[in-house]
């Protein structure tokens, strides 16, 4: 079997291309492989034809995308529905990467996969449009919504995540501002790239929401990485309104894993210990229950 990777060198495309070895791996990286070049990405997969293309190419700096709605929009929904049309044509599969920013927090409990969107930001909006042309257009397809990514390779374009931005300002010692407002569950990239191999050797396509277990706020979050690594410096609960964010989030947006339930797929692990794995890995503690601080 074929599959092409759009970004394999992203966040999660670096976790995804050793779970695909298995296959015919076709990995394509920005900006040699750009999705708002339709024709160049026409060409490129109707030459290979492959039989599956995973899709992990966004426009994710979400306060970004507030002043940039044009380029959110092309990069996000645009090149969405062109690639969704290619696929179309080759029959092929699509595997596109969706967000919990389509919703706007207001359920107050773990959102489905049938629960209505209403994104709050440009960035939301954007995910969303796509999501309606893969639906409307593509006739097999995987449409999956995840929350807080981090993985080993940090996010693409940003260098970092959200995990080793804590740590480095933990090192400088200053106190700092985490919003106390915003519940999530953080999601392991390695952990999403072994489910995602799991659900393309199925035919059960549609939506789907994955992520690790468990919820928990930003502010939470980052006492958990503080607390296990040993740092000792101050965290300053803030709320959204006070950390002063271009583009409003969802004070509430964990997503359940019904659907993956459902058709049997294995269950994510729980956030701190997906969090605990993924400290063992990069080095900053050396092992469960070690705080190197």
């Amino acid at each position: 079997m074929k599959v092409a990777l759009i970004g394999a060198d992203g966040q999660l495309g670096s976790d995804l291309v050793p779970r695909l070895r298995e296959y015919k791996l076709y990995p394509f990286y920005y900006p040699h492989f750009d999705v708002k070049d339709t024709a160049g990405t026409r060409s490129t997969l109707l030459d290979i034809h492959p039989d599956i293309v995973i899709n992990t190419s966004a426009y994710h700096r979400v306060d970004e995308c507030e002043e940039n709605p044009v380029e959110a929009f092309y990069v996000n929904a645009i090149a969405v529905k062109n690639l969704s049309l290619i696929c179309r044509q080759m029959d092929s599969v699509l595997v596109h990467f969706s967000t919990d920013y389509v919703f706007d927090g207001e359920k107050k409990s773990p959102y489905i996969e049938t629960d209505s969107p209403n994104p709050l930001s440009v960035y939301g909006v954007s995910k969303l449009a796509g999501e309606f042309f893969v639906r409307n257009i593509c006739v097999k397809y995987f449409l999956i919504r995840t929350c807080g990514l981090y993985g080993t390779a940090g996010c693409w374009g940003k260098g970092t995540n959200f995990i080793d931005s804590i740590i480095s300002m933990a090192k400088n010692g200053k106190p700092f501002k985490v919003v106390k407002d915003q519940t999530v569950t953080p999601t392991s990239t390695e952990e999403l790239s072994l489910i995602i191999n799991k659900l393309i050797h199925t035919d059960n396509y549609g939506t789907y929401h994955l992520t690790n277990e468990g919820e928990c706020t930003w502010f939470e979050f980052a006492q958990e990485i503080l607390g296990m690594t040993g740092y000792k410096t101050e965290l300053i609960p803030v709320s959204s309104e006070e950390y002063g964010a271009k583009a409003i989030r969802p004070h509430y947006s964990v997503l359940e894993n019904r659907k993956a339930s459902q058709i049997g797929l294995a269950l994510f692990s729980h956030w701190k210990k997906a969090l605990q794995n993924y400290l063992i890995k990069k080095g900053y503690v050396k092992s469960a229950g070690d705080s190197s601080g």
